[in-house]
């Protein structure tokens, strides 16, 4: 039963996107074409209706606005910010429950974290409080809410970001998903010239990028039929298409792939090991051919992806690791690296941050990952003009304790002196084209004098303080001197407020 003072209607939505739950999903390739949807607690119906207008077989049901509608099975089922809306413990777990048994293949579960509490008044009740509004919200940590999801269905819940947790039907659909949070790298093929492959290099391409993935050549039934059709009306077989392949790369390219491959692997199994380590058979086929092709068997896999994850955890490695790194910029307590650089750190390091992700799962926008080296703390950081601006600001930090097990946000949109970026192309690849516009500035800035007190420059007001003491600005990701600098200065001042304004959205 409701409770009289609870007025759960109200929390209902008008959304002008999709929301954030089904956008996760989608963004994850949870939402396949032609999945079917159902929206457990729809509200006014707005996700049904983007649904619908992308092609899925979208249906709902909603207690205030749609009880009348038939609560059936999907392949995917969304119970988005529902549970943390029902004041009544025991009918909270009736809901999921309730969710769950339509689910064919995965339910996504979202609610409230208690970083959303912060700045919101009303009064207790139960385990919650009710609003000005007289809405109820329930609270969760992170943590909290994966052991509730676990307990009350009896089956281990996936992070897929803070607030939202998968629930697979099929172990095999679970693992494939988590193989797939993996980071990937790989180093660029260089293709010599050879008449026959450019007459079917379109042909050859889906063989190239699966030998690329998997470091393997692929299986019966690996290549979608019409690919595979294709590559043996061009070279009689798949075999000699790979003959031609490895006729027309470097060795060496394919010796580096294995190596990468392996990596991922040992770093997806290591990670396994938080909840139940699956069996070998409830691997998917790919999955469990590449293990099986790259390390003989999965016992020697399993046994090489534990030593990874104890050195993970000794705090010796991880700072000796981080000092070694090729990649990621080094603070005295820190080593930053940008997101799309990830995969190119060592495998301890990338178990490391995988850890966090276990709990928290992706957080979106972070484009910057800090790996403490002084404490079990990954932070990831979102800095929304990394691109466009020579100094991003920072917007907002997540930041997970590895030992407390515990998530924490941080909002700096509204400071008047955010911490801020210097020398960019640090925290890239070697390889990442953006590095040379980096570094030039980076050079020009050391020459003008802007790094020679450090310890002012790590905020906005210190660095727009040096930047005035020295008589320069930033135009671009250039430096600007005398009159042109003022006005640069005085052309880009108008933009200031709307740029805050646009990150804090």
């Amino acid at each position: 039963m409701t409770t009289a003072a609870v007025a759960r209607h109200r929390t209902a939505m008008s959304r002008s996107s999709l929301s954030r739950p089904l956008a996760t999903a989608a963004a994850d390739q949870l939402l396949a074409p032609g999945s079917s949807v159902f929206d457990y607690g729809c509200g006014r119906g707005d996700d049904l209706r983007h649904l619908q207008a992308l092609g899925y077989a979208a249906d709902g049901w909603d207690p205030a606005h749609r009880p009348h509608a038939e609560r059936q099975p999907a392949d995917v089922v969304n119970l988005g910010y529902v549970v943390n809306a029902i004041e009544h413990p025991g009918e909270r777990e009736q809901a999921l429950r309730g969710a769950w048994d339509l689910a064919r293949q995965v339910l996504v579960v979202s609610a409230r974290l208690t970083w959303d509490a912060r700045n919101l008044a009303g009064r207790p009740l139960g385990d919650g409080l009710i609003t000005r509004t007289g809405t109820f919200q329930k609270f969760y940590e992170q943590a909290e809410l994966a052991a509730w999801i676990e307990q009350s269905l009896g089956v281990q819940p996936h992070a897929a970001a803070p607030g939202i947790f998968y629930v697979f039907r099929d172990p095999a659909l679970a693992q494939q998903f988590l193989a797939s949070r993996v980071y990937r790298y790989r180093p660029r093929i260089k293709i010599d010239p050879h008449d026959l492959y450019e007459t079917h290099r379109d042909r050859l391409a889906p063989l190239l990028d699966f030998l690329n993935e998997h470091a393997r050549p692929p299986r019966s039934g690996e290549l979608p039929p019409g690919q595979q059709q294709a590559i043996q009306e061009a070279m009689g077989s798949i075999g000699r298409g790979l003959q031609l392949i490895r006729q027309v790369t470097d060795q060496a390219h394919w010796e580096n792939v294995t190596a990468q491959r392996r990596a991922e692997l040992l770093i997806y199994i290591a990670l396994s090991r938080f909840g139940r380590r699956p069996r070998f058979s409830q691997l998917g086929t790919t999955l469990a051919t590449d293990i099986r092709t790259l390390f003989g068997t999965y016992q020697s896999a399993c046994e090489q992806a534990d030593r990874l994850l104890v050195a993970c955890g000794d705090p010796a490695m991880i700072m000796v690791t981080a000092r070694s790194s090729k990649i990621g910029k080094q603070t005295p307590s820190a080593l930053y690296v940008h997101r799309t650089a990830l995969g190119e750190l060592p495998p301890v390091l990338q178990v490391y941050e995988g850890c966090a992700r276990v709990l928290t799962g992706t957080v979106e926008g972070a484009n910057m990952i800090k790996l403490s080296v002084t404490q079990p703390q990954i932070s990831y950081l979102h800095y929304p003009r990394f691109d466009r601006d020579a100094h991003p600001t920072l917007a907002a930090a997540v930041t997970v304790n590895l030992r407390k097990l515990t998530a924490d946000w941080r909002d700096y949109s509204q400071s008047d002196n955010p911490p801020l970026l210097h020398r960019k192309e640090e925290f890239l690849s070697s390889h990442d084209p953006r590095r040379a516009l980096y570094e030039r500035l980076t050079r020009a800035e050391y020459r003008a004098g802007l790094y020679e007190h450090p310890e002012r420059i790590g905020t906005l007001k210190g660095w727009q303080e040096t930047l005035s003491a020295v008589g320069v600005t930033i135009s671009g990701h250039r430096i600007m001197r005398g009159a042109s600098a003022t006005k640069a200065k005085v052309a880009s001042s108008g933009q200031v407020g709307a740029r805050a304004a646009a990150d804090a959205r």
